[in-house]
């Protein structure tokens, strides 16, 4: 612990379940572009071996796209950490299929740096100080990478979908969590996300967040903890939102984004009344779902906010 000045990564957040297709890479880009056009200065690590975060953000198969070249050999060989800008603002360590080396056999030059497991945090150090809070894109499977973004992380954010699976990667990533805290005391929950949900689905919602709780706390817990896990769950959430993520990602933009040419096209009447096919930009719920996002990302800043003030508060006590 002592090789790695944390004080640089207060504000290093992992996006993880252990459990695909809940939402990570979707909520990670559109949290950070919203925070990037709210005037954060955001990095993005998208440490997934897909690389879905350059769909996302339009730089896939571009110039700025080396596949996750660069963060292996961070990751492995110590090189420095290159970060590439693709928004104002917005800069990201860009993933891709090569990460998938980093769970094979490292080199001898690896095995002298100490423990693998600290190998994000070590790689960010030297940048971290020049942003606002950077968000760690996890892979879903790979025990070797998720470790090592939770070791770098002062936070984790879980998105979830209401379902088993959902559950039982989240149990995973508790586990996960459990198993790093002698290298990382510091790590703390910022809250979990329900993902893909509806708006009617109250009881639904309300059920799940009573079998979240059941998994965050121990047989034996009391009301304290059990209001606690309660507490972790985040008050707004993501309504079913894979046709919006699915058209934003074809078209290499964020929901807001998406959602602002939605907004600028002709309606379909103009179109008629000039005598032209009217032409479909996204669906029209890329609204509902962009102003979830929004609100995410307010609740993310205020509890992220609570959580450090909280913290000046223990450590002004010792």
């Amino acid at each position: 612990m002592a090789e790695i000045d944390r004080s640089v990564l207060q504000r290093t957040v992992a996006v993880i379940n252990n459990k695909g297709g809940v939402g990570k890479t979707t909520l990670t880009t559109n949290v950070g572009g919203l925070l990037a056009a709210s005037g954060w200065r955001v990095l993005i690590v998208d440490l997934d071996h897909q690389g879905n975060a350059g769909l996302d953000l339009g730089y896939r198969n571009t110039e700025k796209d080396d596949d996750g070249a660069n963060l292996l050999k961070a990751l492995i060989m110590n090189e420095d950490l290159h970060p590439v800008e693709v928004r104002p603002n917005l800069d990201v360590v860009v993933g891709g299929s090569l990460l998938e080396n980093a769970n094979g056999p490292q080199p001898a030059s690896a095995s002298k740096r100490g423990d693998a497991r600290l190998s994000v945090a070590r790689a960010l150090e030297p940048i971290a100080g020049d942003y606002d809070i950077i968000l760690l894109d996890c892979p879903p499977s790979s025990d070797v990478i998720q470790s090592a973004a939770v070791a770098a992380a002062r936070y984790v954010l879980v998105p979830v979908k209401t379902d088993r699976a959902s559950l039982e990667g989240l149990a995973l990533t508790a586990n996960r969590l459990s198993a790093i805290y002698q290298l990382n005391p510091d790590i703390d929950l910022l809250g979990i996300v329900l993902f893909s949900s509806t708006t009617s689905a109250v009881k639904v919602r309300e059920e799940f967040v009573n079998q979240i709780v059941e998994v965050l706390i121990s047989d034996d817990a009391g009301p304290e903890e059990r209001d606690a896990a309660k507490k972790s769950i985040f008050d707004n959430f993501v309504r079913n939102a894979e046709a919006v993520a699915n058209s934003a990602r074809n078209k290499g933009v964020l929901v807001h984004e998406l959602d602002e040419q939605v907004r600028k096209a002709d309606k379909w009447w103009v179109s008629l009344r000039k005598g032209e096919p009217a032409k479909r930009v996204g669906p029209a719920s890329s609204k509902s779902v962009a102003d979830d996002l929004q609100a995410i990302t307010q609740e993310l800043v205020a509890r992220l906010t609570e959580l450090e003030a909280e913290t000046e508060v223990e450590e002004a006590n010792v």
